[in-house]
């Protein structure tokens, strides 16, 4: 697993990129604008060329933009809707701007008209997206939901219902949180309970539909369709639930990224010391070796998607 983190863009997207190095990290994850707003300031082609050649330079693995929180492509409300279209296409277009592998999006909350209706209306927005955008390249990929509420994707039947309506495997794809996991009830602390979520992800998407991770450990209790992040190894998961993940050959070539809590006075260490936890689990990795220490001032720190 190509392991990695969300981090900030206020010093810059090829800040963005250069810090990610600092840390250790394989790949990374960034927002493209403010992830309160509706629409940002245009990314000046100046800026996305140098984000993209600070890829290259830096080694990086893979790229993905997390969308904004205010959209909700299963919105049963006509001007919602219209409105999350219209910022969905937005992001769609920075993300191929900045040469994203990925725009990773939670798929929306049904407000009351229920899981099919708003599978529906999901898998009508995606459709109507990519005829907006056929020369994109960025690949979209649905997140899997806590449970919380009227969100939708907490079942990965709903996640694959979607998948099938629009039916583009060339363009779409699932990025799988573990905490939402582990908060929708699924427990993979043993090789046993591992086991069976991967024979499920295969039987119900195929886990070659699966193209990325976010890796957080879990505040909550199992099942409890709260999403609380927690530092990896700090949680309820613990770090024996990720060790299956980051040895499975089959996501040898998946980013994993951290969402996990930081502390501002220590800018991006709290990262730093859970992508060394995370490769301490790797087979064979008794001694890893240590990332950049991260520069000691006040961070640009990332709102986390949650």
């Amino acid at each position: 697993m190509w392991l990695g983190a969300h981090l900030g863009i206020a010093g810059g997207l090829a800040d963005a990129v250069r810090e990610a190095r600092k840390i250790g990290a394989e790949s990374l994850q960034i927002f493209s604008k403010s992830p309160q707003m509706w629409s940002g300031p245009p990314i000046a082609p100046a800026a996305a060329e140098e984000f993209r050649a600070a890829v290259v330079a830096e080694g990086l693995r893979a790229t993905a933009v997390h969308h904004a929180y205010l959209a909700n492509l299963a919105s049963p409300k006509a001007f919602m809707l219209k409105r999350s279209r219209a910022a969905f296409l937005d992001e769609v277009r920075r993300a191929d701007l900045l040469g994203a592998d990925a725009l990773i999006f939670h798929p929306g909350a049904h407000l009351g008209s229920g899981v099919e209706t708003g599978l529906r209306t999901i898998a009508e927005s995606l459709r109507f997206i990519l005829a907006e955008r056929p020369e994109s390249r960025v690949r979209i990929l649905l997140e899997n939901a806590a449970g919380q509420g009227t969100t939708i994707g907490s079942k990965l039947e709903e996640l694959a219902s979607v998948l099938a309506q629009v039916d583009r495997p060339d363009r779409l794809g699932v990025t799988l949180d573990t905490c939402h996991l582990f908060a929708a009830g699924f427990d993979f602390r043993d090789e046993a309970g591992y086991g069976r979520l991967v024979d499920q992800v295969d039987r119900v998407l195929g886990a070659g539909t699966v193209r990325a991770f976010h890796l957080n450990d879990a505040k909550e209790a199992l099942g409890s369709h709260l999403d609380r992040h927690e530092n990896i190894g700090k949680g309820q998961i613990g770090t024996e639930g990720f060790r299956h993940f980051v040895n499975d050959p089959r996501w040898d070539a998946t980013p994993g990224y951290l969402e996990t809590p930081l502390d501002d006075r220590e800018h991006y260490a709290r990262y730093a010391e859970d992508l060394a936890t995370l490769r301490s689990l790797r087979t064979g990795a008794s001694n890893p070796a240590p990332a950049r220490k991260p520069a000691r001032r006040a961070a640009s720190r990332p709102t986390t998607p949650k």
